[in-house]
């Protein structure tokens, strides 16, 4: 499946728009990656726990829309945009959402 955060893709001609799609992930930071974390940027680098966690939790935002996306019968996301929010208290929970329109293109590209 084509994911894109284009409004069209070039070549492809959009047969169909099948409505809004989205996903979503909300994954909690535990004590030990926070006390990691902390450590990094006492001594001024980066957080590469943090960056897994949040690569990670893209990463399944992506592929909940995609999911969601071939059920109403997609071939592509087009239009995607991604946003990050901090939930809970003390901001301990990462939310991701991923979301765009899907919408079916035609295979083969016309001459």
């Amino acid at each position: 499946m084509i994911i894109t955060t284009t409004p069209y893709i070039e070549g492809k001609r959009i047969v169909e728009y099948k409505g809004i799609v989205c996903g979503e992930i909300i994954a909690g930071v535990n004590f030990v990656k926070d006390f990691l974390a902390g450590i990094s940027d006492f001594f001024g680098g980066r957080s590469g726990t943090y960056e897994e966690e949040l690569i990670r939790a893209r990463d399944r935002a992506l592929e909940e829309m995609e999911k969601r996306a071939w059920k109403m019968g997609a071939n592509a996301v087009i239009g995607v945009d991604l946003d990050y929010e901090v939930l809970g208290q003390h901001g301990s929970m990462l939310m991701v959402t991923a979301s765009g329109t899907a919408v079916l293109i035609e295979d083969k590209q016309e001459n």
